[in-house]
């Protein structure tokens, strides 16, 4: 039997049953406990009641502290950046058996109007994750997953910016750090990720056997990298550090000395442009990321005569529909193969 008291602008409701004990939940109107009542009392009648009281008195921000220290992610700033943003928001603060589907929802709906797909879809997919565990492995019992109840949003087309003639050379150029420079190409030569590259350490790095083992990737598998002549030149004329890094830069770091030497080269090149009297093209050295390199690097594999197996092999990729996304050929290129 269910009893119901209002405290505090709330309405507490507690159902007692012969063999359950009491169970309580507080909500925001009366109407919300009545059914929630009926639920229970419902369950507990046909024998299928599962206790949820962890997971009613676990809010989200505490889940998702938790669940940081226990799960060792891949891409460590990047993940907690994920965490941060959900701890920022007001859901974080709701206890996990309240947050429905409805409530993800109108999240996706917001954050759309601010940033892509993509990032949205990583947001969701976090949260998605951690209730997975909370259900399998916290043993919160009769939580259900909300995210599972929404539509996704749909997957931006895949990007087919290709460096144009020039644009690595005035990149780096424009950059005020030759680590970058030679990042930018390893980058190019390699294939790697941004993350991989910069959690080089020379102990991984046999110059030798022309290899980088990774033994920690996005895909959760060791991948072992073949390096390239110019990638083999370029590790073989860097300094070696004290601690045992290659590079001696974050990923974020990395990311945004790429932004702003892409920014520099843009603007020497308009003002070359101004100089010589020519209208500059909208696309040169515009829209373009440190992860374009990677698309760069997969598409010259191809290039080069490389099968798909061979590809996916130096770069990580798990499907070949993953790979594709990666891979722009120029039709140029593929004529000349035909002839």
């Amino acid at each position: 039997m269910a009893t119901f008291r209002k405290r505090s602008g709330s309405w507490q409701v507690l159902v007692r049953k012969k063999g359950f004990g009491q169970i309580g939940r507080t909500f925001d109107t009366k109407s919300e406990a009545e059914t929630w009542a009926k639920i229970v009392e419902s369950e507990m009648v046909r024998g299928v009641f599962v206790t949820r009281n962890e997971a009613e008195n676990t809010t989200l921000s505490e889940a998702l502290d938790r669940y940081e220290r226990e799960k060792n992610k891949k891409g460590v700033q990047q993940y907690t950046s994920l965490v941060n943003v959900w701890k920022r928001h007001p859901l974080s603060k709701r206890f996990l058996t309240t947050i429905q589907g409805k409530d993800i929802a109108e999240y996706r709906d917001n954050r759309l109007e601010t940033v892509g797909a993509q990032t949205v879809l990583h947001e969701i997919g976090l949260l998605s994750r951690l209730y997975n565990t909370a259900i399998k492995e916290w043993g919160m019992g009769g939580l259900l997953n909300p995210v599972v109840q929404i539509r996704k949003p749909k997957m931006p087309k895949a990007r087919d910016r290709r460096l144009k003639h020039g644009e690595p050379e005035r990149i780096c150029g424009a950059s005020k750090s030759e680590i970058l420079t030679s990042i930018v190409w390893f980058a190019v030569e390699t294939g790697m990720r941004q993350a991989e590259i910069a959690g080089m350490t020379w102990d991984l790095v046999d110059l030798k056997k022309r290899t980088v083992t990774l033994p920690d990737t996005k895909n959760g598998e060791k991948r072992i990298v073949p390096l390239s002549t110019e990638a083999l030149r370029i590790l073989s004329d860097l300094p070696r550090r004290l601690d045992g890094k290659v590079w001696g830069m974050e990923p974020h770091s990395i990311s945004q000395a790429f932004r702003k030497a892409v920014s520099r080269a843009r603007k020497a090149y308009e003002q070359e442009c101004e100089e010589k009297g020519q209208k500059p093209d909208p696309s040169y050295l515009a829209d373009l990321t440190f992860h374009d390199l990677r698309h760069e690097a997969t598409s010259r594999f191809f290039e080069k005569g490389l099968n798909p197996m061979q590809v996916a092999a130096i770069t990580g990729h798990k499907t070949l529909q993953m790979l594709k996304r990666y891979t722009h050929l120029k039709a140029e290129d593929l004529a000349e193969l035909l002839r």
